[in-house]
């Protein structure tokens, strides 16, 4: 019997490998790996809002860049933040990376714009992506889930130092790290370190997430009634819930709470 070889290794593998599929229940359009986790949601009759409390939580970035230029998005998901992005900052552009071709496949069930002179959608590794030197994102938004969770490349000691080189000079990371993830504790650690202990965290409603923030500029301190005036109209504004992550924010909670 002839032993299997690499190539024949690799057709086994990829005949076992969870694709995305969309699945419509009251109203809802979810995007789920296999019959698991709900990756991204979208209101059929809202396509263009976000229905999941996280993403509504990742918004919190407004705080410190009400006026974004460049966003840089790691994972594409159901597109959520990509479209609403594209949407709330008429002037920005929007960069989105996903390593998975079959997400990229189902953009057109989620209403994902097409691509043009300041909306893409870039099929990469993202980790070779950030390595770039010539990358300036004002906001760099990570939630690049696949089936079997939070990859490990993404939340390298690394990766995380490629991203804060790729930030301009006042920017900011919001990353979405999830309950179920054992070393949270360790990726919010590497975090503290790389942005010298500039990050705040906030846990969004109904939601098993913790959202992180990381500013990079060594100047920054938060202001927190300055903040909290800006969290107050930009989410009577956006229906977003800021006062929240700025309560969160201050008091900076324990991973446990």
């Amino acid at each position: 019997m002839t032993k299997p070889g690499l190539s024949d290794l690799v057709n086994i593998l990829e005949d076992y490998r969870v694709t995305p599929g969309v699945h419509d229940q009251d109203g809802v359009r979810c995007l789920r790996f296999g019959g698991g986790t709900v990756q991204s949601a979208m209101r059929i009759s809202a396509p263009f809002e976000l229905d999941l409390s996280y993403t509504r939580t990742m918004m919190g970035f407004l705080l410190f860049n009400t006026a974004p230029r460049d966003i840089l998005l790691v994972g594409l998901g159901g597109g959520s933040l990509s479209k609403y992005c594209h949407r709330r900052f008429p002037q920005a552009r929007i960069t989105t990376l996903e390593i998975d071709p079959d997400v990229i496949a189902l953009r057109d069930e989620f209403l994902i714009p097409a691509d043009d002179e300041r909306f893409r959608v870039v099929q990469v590794d993202a980790c070779e992506y950030l390595a770039r030197s010539d990358l300036q994102a004002d906001v760099l938004l990570l939630d690049g889930y696949d089936a079997a969770g939070l990859p490990d490349r993404l939340c390298s000691k690394s990766f995380y130092s490629n991203c804060w080189q790729a930030l301009s000079a006042h920017g900011v990371l919001v990353a979405n790290l999830w309950n179920g993830e054992p070393k949270r504790a360790v990726y919010l650690d590497r975090l503290n370190g790389i942005f010298d202990g500039r990050v705040w965290w906030s846990k969004p409603d109904d939601s098993n997430s913790l959202i992180v923030f990381a500013v990079k500029s060594a100047h920054y301190y938060p202001q927190w009634s300055r903040l909290m005036a800006t969290a107050l109209a930009l989410g009577a504004r956006d229906r977003l819930d800021l006062p929240r992550v700025v309560n969160d924010m201050r008091r900076r909670p324990e991973l446990g709470d």
